[in-house]
């Protein structure tokens, strides 16, 4: 299955929360991610950078994404974690981050 992965920035003030947010999320938000179509999905920090990656079907990306906008347990997530990254997201938007290119996998 192919991966995705894209990596924002976190604002400094922010980092403290945004951490603690995704080692203790909140009850029944990775439910909903799974719920989506997103497999596999890990979130790795390195000082005010995080690195995400996840498992999905090509033809069902846009639609984990759609999913994400339109349901009000994620729409609560994003609207508290947008605010907390460089630039925020935007789920409406046709690619909310910028996928990067994979080069090397075995």
């Amino acid at each position: 299955m192919p991966k995705y992965a894209w990596t924002l920035n976190i604002k400094p003030e922010c980092i403290d929360e945004y951490v603690n947010m995704h080692m203790d999320p909140w009850p029944g938000i990775v439910e909903k991610h799974k719920e989506a179509g997103f497999q596999n999905l890990s979130v790795f920090q390195n000082g005010l950078q995080c690195f995400y990656v996840f498992e999905c079907e090509p033809e069902n990306v846009g639609k984990a994404f759609a999913f994400m906008e339109n349901d009000e347990d994620c729409k609560k997530w994003t609207n508290v974690t947008s605010k907390m990254v460089d630039g925020g997201f935007d789920f409406n938007q046709d690619e909310p981050f910028k996928f990067m290119r994979e080069i090397f996998k075995y």
